[in-house]
């Protein structure tokens, strides 16, 4: 079931909303949980009903090995030390996101290295294994550390799989949302919270429906149909899939921020505009906000950090971000993706630490276009794919101009620039040029929604806006697609 949906908006959503909250009216506390609980997995397994056992298994499984873990004792009756049992977790979670969504990759490998055809599972990917995977082994951790109670089994449940953040996000901690389902305020309907919440899960709706879909389009055609890209094709291609990615996914996130909001629950922000950076440290900061702070807090920190010299920091942020691309995808395009990201911040770090700065113009410019390139391989489905595109952005020998520019501009013939249809390959037209430019104006001088959000006031110009937001989106929903990070 997805959030831009018929049946998700106008069905689940009300039913939900309603009985929840009735439930509580009636003070049946527990039932309410229950109810939650279920309707999430109902949500779940809307997709694919055979994911459910998966998804019930993990929960089972961490809720008994996090209240084991959470007792203060070295050791526990069975005499096994605590961080024995963490580390046998740990690895059980990571065997089971390793066997759906790597066991073909690595049969893949082992093909190529021993010459042995191995036959593919062709596993199908369990939805939002990635993130309740991780999210459960940071409520492991903690445990170990002490940091949790022994919450009673529903709570538990609804920490992994309260619907709006279950499938993509973003990624929460135990401590931000335990206690405010256990507040009493939270029980209550809150109208302030239910206008800010239909507000942003409006902007969210309209920045996947509008926006994000329309740029897919011309991204789609670059990446998997075109044979060839001519210049102007292929940055239209690595730009469009940039403003795609980001709108998808801070769409999704404006939705599910929003759609908690209805329940009093307050989400972390997952976005702050990451395409406004002037650093690529300032990038992580801003984007995928709940996965930087994962991959900080429970691995990169671990590893050391940077309390052990240069070399070993730059080592420890090598591994996090080689972490960070295969936990996206299984293929060595997200490794190179991660691998770039990691020499990235190595390079940025050692810049830094030499006092040298740049104007903040072209510090943007820097880091925009290397976000961008390196976007092309966390797209590309190949590395031909990765390859025929980035060939094309920097070859002078491909430049197809359009007709209307033959007139004044025909000498530059004589330097092999053609002219005719100039996005031919890519099935785009002159509103793609427009589109592009629309993008660079939205996140480059508007407010992005959590500062929205922040000064929100309930009035008619926010009423309007919602209504406009919400109702363009709902005409679109019949052209529904998933959400980017579905696939994550």
């Amino acid at each position: 079931m997805l959030f831009n949906s018929y049946e998700f908006i106008f069905v689940f959503l009300p039913i939900t909303f309603f009985i929840y909250f009735y439930l509580n009216h009636k003070r049946l506390t527990e039932a309410s949980k229950g109810f939650l609980v279920l309707s999430s997995l109902f949500f779940y397994s809307w997709w694919n009903i055979t994911y459910l056992p998966i998804i019930l298994v993990s929960m089972l499984f961490n809720y008994t090995i996090g209240n084991s873990l959470t007792k203060a004792r070295r050791r526990n009756k069975h005499n096994f030390p605590r961080k024995s049992i963490l580390i046998f977790s740990i690895i059980v979670n990571l065997l089971l996101l390793g066997y759906f969504k790597y066991m073909d990759f690595f049969i893949e490998n082992i093909n190529l290295v021993v010459d042995i055809k191995f036959d593919l599972l062709h596993l199908a990917l369990p939805l939002a294994i990635s993130f309740f995977t991780f999210q459960q082994i940071a409520y492991l951790v903690d445990s170990y550390r002490l940091e949790t109670k022994e919450y009673d089994f529903l709570s538990y449940a609804i920490f992994v799989t309260f619907f709006p953040q279950l499938i993509a996000g973003p990624i929460v901690h135990h401590k931000e949302m335990m206690p405010q389902f256990e507040n009493i305020r939270s029980k209550v309907i809150n109208y302030a919270n239910i206008s800010m919440g239909i507000f942003i899960f409006s902007i969210g709706l309209f920045k996947k429906v509008t926006i994000a879909d329309t740029f897919s389009i011309w991204a789609t055609a670059g990446f998997d149909n075109a044979t060839t890209l001519n210049l102007v094709e292929a940055w239209t291609t690595s730009l469009s899939y940039t403003f795609q990615l980001y709108f998808d996914f801070s769409g999704y996130t404006d939705m599910a921020i929003g759609l908690a909001l209805l329940f009093n629950i307050k989400l972390p922000i997952n976005f702050n505009s990451p395409y406004k950076a002037t650093s690529i440290q300032v990038f992580w900061r801003r984007w995928h906000i709940t996965l930087s702070r994962f991959l900080k807090d429970y691995i990169y920190i671990p590893l050391g950090g940077n309390r052990k010299g240069n070399f070993r920091t730059y080592n420890n942020l090598m591994t996090t971000f080689i972490v960070g691309g295969i936990w996206h995808g299984a293929g060595w395009t997200f490794v190179f993706w991660g691998f770039l990201h990691g020499l990235a911040l190595v390079f940025h770090s050692a810049w830094s630490s030499l006092g040298f700065k740049l104007w903040t113009w072209l510090a943007w410019l820097i880091t925009f276009n290397f976000i961008n390139i390196a976007w092309i391989f966390f797209r590309a489905k190949e590395w031909d794919d990765a390859i025929k595109v980035l060939d094309s952005m920097f070859s002078l020998g491909n430049i197809v101009l359009h007709p209307m520019f033959q007139n004044k501009l025909s000498f530059l013939s004589t330097y092999g620039i053609e002219f005719g249809g100039m996005f031919a390959n890519i099935q785009a037209n002159k509103w793609a040029i427009v589109w592009l430019f629309i993008g660079f104006v939205l996140i480059l001088f508007f407010k992005n929604s959590m500062e929205k959000i922040n000064n929100f006031k309930p009035n008619y110009k926010t009423v309007l806006f919602t209504g406009v937001s919400f109702s363009y989106g709902v005409l679109l929903l019949n052209e529904a697609s998933d959400f980017l990070y579905f696939n994550f």
